[in-house]
């Protein structure tokens, strides 16, 4: 396999430079590699006051790029029987056994029909347990009004700030609900994961953050991964900011040393509250590309990471969710996968998945190139920030694709 394109790495310099002098992030890092050529760009400054050149070593909020990793959790007990991917999940989450279902989205929360079968392991890293993002109006129909006044910050907006709920609470609130659609009917974004985390922790009766820690983080050093920062990193986590929808200017929402993260959350959010930084998700990455394993640390079996980066979404289950889904896209065990066909376009084609925070990953694994970008610029719409394009357009020219 051939190696970056040096015309092509000074591009994506360029392209990525560009977004830090005009001020639309205050600085980024971003990763290009191909085979074991990697090359990492690290630019700008960790806030828009602090003047101090960004290190390599910056903890950004990943996001949904948790997502995958919850996946490789969960992957984990799978292998070693702790759970079942066809088993249904009411013996953990008694919560959310004997499901009912809304006779249609927009009907009144008691207009149900019983669900035809229980939630599995399944559905929840294939996004398919019948309940998630609502892709409306904020409070355009019963169901999302009834989840905004539960607090569950789960189908309509970011999981920041943080909510008063921890996880039996979040669980138990979710069980009042009905679920939108039937068990394996749609897909729908994001409750999955958090259900997931829940049903992690109860499977091992641990904390989320610790199992995570033994079975992911601890064997490939990911050293500063986590749901919070600890006070002698503190100094590490970038400013995060938001633009105006109108003008894109950005302002603060959440800065060290008072953080969101900077202690142990009351709930672990399995679908967006990690932190890493670039060398940790590489770590992340390069494992799954290598097969599950990493400086020979075994994470995964080849057949978990194949089932995990194979299309478990049909078109018919993806209606409703299109924003989601660009053409080249589908869904496997927790991200985005390339829809069946799509394997050999360029990125961002292939397997992983953004965050809203401003971060981004695709291994494509027929051109063999990975691409990861961290930002502190939180997106504001499913459409792909022009960042995000700029990325990948840098990428392709690294690669040579």
């Amino acid at each position: 396999m051939t190696g970056l394109v040096p015309a092509g790495i000074a591009r994506l310099h360029d392209l990525m430079g560009a977004h830090v002098d005009d001020g639309q992030v205050p600085g980024l890092v971003a990763l290009v590699a191909r085979g074991d050529d990697v090359h990492v760009e690290v630019l700008g400054t960790p806030s828009l006051s602090d003047h101090t050149p960004l290190g390599r070593d910056a903890i950004f909020r990943i996001a949904s790029m948790t997502k995958p990793i919850t996946a490789v959790t969960a992957l984990t007990l799978v292998e070693d029987g702790t759970l079942r991917l066809e088993d249904p999940i009411d013996e953990l989450v008694p919560e959310l056994a004997h499901r009912r279902v809304l006779r249609a989205i927009d009907a009144d929360l008691d207009d149900t029909v019983p669900a035809h079968r229980a939630i599995t392991v399944d559905d929840l890293l294939t996004f398919r347990l019948g309940f998630g993002t609502v892709l409306a109006p904020p409070d355009e129909y019963p169901i999302q009004r009834a989840e905004t006044e539960l607090g569950l910050r789960s189908i309509g907006g970011p999981p920041w700030p943080p909510g008063p709920l921890d996880v039996d609470g979040w669980i138990k609130a979710l069980g009042t609900l009905p679920l939108m659609y039937q068990p394996g009917e749609r897909w729908l974004y994001n409750t999955g994961a958090q259900v997931l985390g829940a049903v992690i922790a109860r499977a091992t009766r641990r904390d989320l953050g610790a199992v995570m820690r033994e079975r992911v983080f601890e064997p490939l050093g990911m050293a500063d991964t986590g749901f919070f920062v600890p006070a002698d990193r503190i100094d590490r986590l970038t400013t995060f900011y938001a633009p105006d929808p109108e003008s894109g200017a950005l302002s603060l929402l959440d800065a060290p040393p008072a953080s969101w993260w900077s202690g142990p959350p009351r709930l672990p959010d399995a679908s967006g509250w990690l932190v890493s930084t670039i060398d940790d998700y590489w770590a992340f990455t390069s494992m799954l590309a290598s097969g599950g394993t990493r400086d020979g640390a075994r994470i995964l079996a080849a057949d978990s990471v194949a089932r995990m980066t194979a299309d478990h979404v049909t078109p018919e289950q993806r209606v409703g969710s299109e924003v989601f889904f660009p053409p080249h896209a589908s869904w496997g065990l927790g991200m985005e996968v390339p829809a069946r066909g799509c394997e050999a376009e360029a990125l961002p084609c292939g397997y992983g998945w953004d965050g809203g925070s401003g971060t981004a990953w695709r291994t494509n694994a027929h051109h063999g190139v990975t691409g990861i970008l961290l930002t502190q610029r939180a997106m504001t719409s499913p459409e792909p920030p022009r960042v995000y394009q700029d990325f990948w357009a840098g990428v392709n020219a690294a690669a040579g694709i």
